[in-house]
């Protein structure tokens, strides 16, 4: 059985921002849990589950943005360091180990004048909008193939 779960954080101010897309992926194939958790406590939620239902950490799957992939980009990687993310830190603290699964999807970098920060929690313009419908139904397709 594989367990998979998107990051995003909690409440509707949250739910079309870029750090969300976590979230977008859960709530477009519904096989897939989504944090109740801020994003940064996103390691109580996923220790919790990985526990209770006793998944080797080779089936866990971890879907959340990634500033360093270009929007309507991901990237499907297994063992990497949290490369600043702070959810994925959190996780790897928890769960002692980086040896799981991560869906990396691209939101791209801020401009220059935009702190990070508040570029993760700022909604995507339609056209970038149109790339990450693009990427979620791509990664939803290949989730589907997976089976659970």
């Amino acid at each position: 059985m594989n367990l998979i779960i998107g990051l995003g954080n909690p409440g509707k101010e949250y739910q079309h921002t870029r750090h969300n897309v976590g979230h977008m992926v859960a709530d477009k194939y519904d096989k897939i849990f989504k944090t109740d958790t801020y994003m940064n406590e996103s390691g109580i939620f996923v220790q919790k589950k990985v526990h209770f239902y006793k998944i080797p950490l080779e089936n866990l799957f971890i879907i959340h943005d990634d500033l360093d992939v270009p929007i309507g980009e991901y990237r499907l990687q297994f063992d990497r360091g949290p490369a600043g993310h702070h959810g994925i830190e959190s996780i790897i603290q928890h769960l002692n180990s980086q040896a799981f699964w991560r869906y990396r999807i691209g939101i791209g970098r801020p401009p220059e004048n935009i702190p990070v920060e508040k570029y993760v929690l700022q909604p995507f313009n339609s056209s970038e909008k149109v790339l990450i419908d693009q990427v979620i139904d791509k990664i939803v397709a290949e989730l589907s193939n997976l089976g659970s």
